[in-house]
C-alpha cells in the first residue's frame, strides 16, 4: 500500500499542466468560432456595462430590484471572464496547455460566478415576492441594509462553494493523461484524469452538493412564484394583472433560461456521448445563457428599456425626451 501511495504521489508531481482539447476536432471552424464567440462575448459585456451605467445613471432605479439586476451583471461578466478570454485565446493557438495551478483558479472562479449567479436570482425571486404580496412591508424588509446582507450573502455562498468543489477535486491524485476534452478546465472530464480509490466517493459528493444547491435555489424561486401567481389572480383587472406581471417577466424568463440550459447539461440520461457533442454542449451555459441575459432583461423589463433610452440616447435627440 506503501509503495503504490508513493507511486501515486511520484506520478502527481509529474502532473504540473493539462492539454485543453477544446474544439480541435473541428479544425476547419475554429477561426469562424473565434469570431463568432468574440462577438457575443463583446455583446455580453457591453450589454451588462449598459444594464449598470443605465441603474448607475437614473435615480428611478435605484431601487433593491435594480441593484440586485446590477450585481447580477457583475457576476456574469466575472464568470464570463473566467472562461471565455482563454477560450478564445486557444482557438487562435495550437499550444492549449494549462497550469495546474491556472485550472484549479479557472474550476474556482467558474464555480463561484455560477453559484452566485443562482443566489442572486434566488433573492430576485425574493424580492418579487416581497413587492407583490407584502407592498406595505416592502420598504421594512427590502432596507439598505437588508438589500446589502442579501447581496453580500450571495457572494460569500458562490465563494464557499467555489472553494468546496476546487479544494475537494484538487486534493485527488492525477495520475495521467493529462488531455482535457473539453475547451476549459470542465468537472467530468477533469475527473477523468484522477486516480485513486476515493475519486468516485468526491465525484459523487461534489455532484451532491452542487445539484442540492442548485435545486434549492430553483425550488425558493417556484416558492416564491407561487405566491406571486396567487396574489396575481386575486387581482379583479386583467389590465393590473398583466401590469403586476409584466415586473416579472424578465427575471422568470432569465430563471427558465438559466436552470434549463443546466439541467440539458446536468441532468442528461446517461449513456454514449460524443466527446464533441460534450464540447458543444457546454457552449450553452459558458456562452450562450450570459449572452441571452441581458438581452432578456433589456428587452422584456419596460423600465428599464426606457430609462437606457433616455440615459444613452436622450442627449442626442433631446427633444424626444418628452415622448418617451
Amino acid at each position: 500500500m506503501q509503495g503504490t501511495a508513493s507511486m501515486q504521489r511520484a506520478n502527481h508531481s509529474t502532473v504540473i499542466q493539462f492539454i485543453l482539447v477544446g474544439f480541435s476536432a473541428f479544425p476547419h471552424l475554429q477561426m469562424m468560432l473565434f469570431l463568432l464567440f468574440l462577438l457575443m462575448y463583446l455583446f455580453t459585456l457591453l450589454g451588462n456595462l449598459l444594464i449598470m451605467a443605465t441603474v448607475w445613471s437614473e435615480r428611478s432605479l435605484h431601487t433593491p430590484m435594480y441593484l440586485f439586476l446590477c450585481t447580477l451583471s457583475v457576476s456574469e461578466i466575472l464568470y464570463t471572464v473566467a472562461m471565455i478570454p482563454r477560450m478564445l485565446a486557444d482557438l487562435l493557438s495550437t499550444q492549449r496547455s494549462i497550469a495546474f495551478l491556472a485550472c484549479a483558479s479557472q474550476i474556482f472562479f467558474s464555480f463561484s460566478f455560477g453559484f452566485t449567479h443562482s443566489f442572486l436570482l434566488t433573492v430576485m425571486g425574493y424580492d418579487r415576492y416581497v413587492a407583490i404580496c407584502h407592498p406595505l412591508r416592502y420598504n421594512v424588509l427590502m432596507s439598505p441594509r437588508g438589500c446589502a446582507c442579501l447581496v453580500g450573502c450571495s457572494w460569500a455562498g458562490g465563494s464557499v462553494m467555489g472553494m468546496v468543489v476546487t479544494s475537494a477535486i484538487f486534493h485527488l491524485t492525477f495520475c495521467g493523461p493529462n488531455e482535457i476534452h473539453h475547451f476549459f478546465c470542465h468537472l467530468p472530464p477533469l475527473l477523468k484524469l484522477a486516480c485513486g480509490d476515493d475519486v468516485l466517493v468526491v465525484a459523487k459528493g461534489v455532484g451532491l452538493v452542487c445539484i442540492m444547491a442548485l435545486l434549492g435555489c430553483f425550488l425558493l424561486i417556484l416558492l416564491s412564484y407561487a405566491f406571486i401567481v396567487a396574489a396575481i389572480l386575486k387581482i379583479p383587472s386583467a389590465e393590473g394583472r398583466n401590469k403586476t406581471f409584466s415586473t416579472c417577466a424578465s427575471h422568470l424568463t432569465v430563471v427558465v433560461v438559466h436552470y434549463g440550459f443546466a439541467s440539458v447539461i446536468y441532468l442528461k440520461p446517461k449513456g454514449p456521448q460524443s466527446l464533441e457533442g460534450d464540447t458543444l454542449m457546454g457552449i450553452t451555459y459558458t456562452v450562450l445563457t450570459p449572452f441571452l441575459s441581458p438581452i432578456i432583461f433589456s428587452l422584456r423589463n419596460k423600465e428599464l428599456k426606457v430609462a437606457m433610452k433616455k440615459t444613452f440616447f436622450g442627449k442626442l435627440y433631446p427633444e424626444k425626451n418628452v415622448t418617451m
